[in-house]
């Protein structure tokens, strides 16, 4: 969808066939955020772009279009980090035949995401304790300042964290060559 430019009617269809695991599972409210959000742009684009000025359309069209057009990416990808964890996914790379050198970067992207994210949260809370773009708005009100003190610490543990995460997993031997052990056990179900 993505790189073939799909028309809308198909992306929207894919987008809600996307969006049904989400309330079979129980992840109901998520689900309802990432439908809002991409469903949203969709009105946006449609009812909105062509009642404004030929060059604000262009600019809104532009961010408004390429939004929706990777949501369906993370909104697939969003299920896929909910509800699977990194013994399962590994396993089912391995059961398919996939070559180590794709599993490691993908172990380790999988753990990547969530340690940003407790970062980015201890980075909130440190500026809220010092006063520093408390509000929601402050992205917009101190913009320099605040992306000062959210992007660089940000990128500082990011590298840090990659390393680490990449040395823990040839430390649990996951690069090691020959069969493999899993305490997970994946099979073709079927309700898959």
């Amino acid at each position: 969808m993505l790189f073939l430019h799909v028309n809308e009617i198909t992306e929207a269809i894919i987008t809600f066939l996307l969006l049904v695991p989400f309330f079979l599972s129980g992840k109901i409210k998520s689900g309802i955020k990432l439908a809002i959000m991409y469903y949203g742009f969709l009105m946006i684009d449609y009812f909105c772009i062509p009642l404004l000025n030929d060059r604000i359309a262009i600019l809104v069209s532009m961010v408004v279009v390429s939004l929706r057009m990777i949501l369906p990416c993370i909104i697939a990808g969003t299920y896929a980090f909910m509800t699977t964890t990194v013994s399962e996914f590994i396993c089912a790379l391995r059961k398919i035949h996939v070559s180590e050198c794709v599993i490691i970067p993908c172990m380790v992207i999988i753990r990547f995401f969530p340690t940003i994210k407790e970062d980015y949260s201890q980075i909130r809370n440190t500026m809220a304790f010092r006063g520093i773009g408390v509000g929601k708005f402050s992205l917009i009100t101190q913009p320099m300042k605040t992306l000062e003190y959210i992007i660089i610490p940000l990128l500082m543990n990011g590298n840090n964290v990659s390393q680490d995460l990449s040395i823990a997993a040839l430390t649990k031997g996951i690069g090691v060559k020959g069969n493999h052990t899993c305490v997970e056990q994946i099979k073709v179900k079927a309700i898959d």
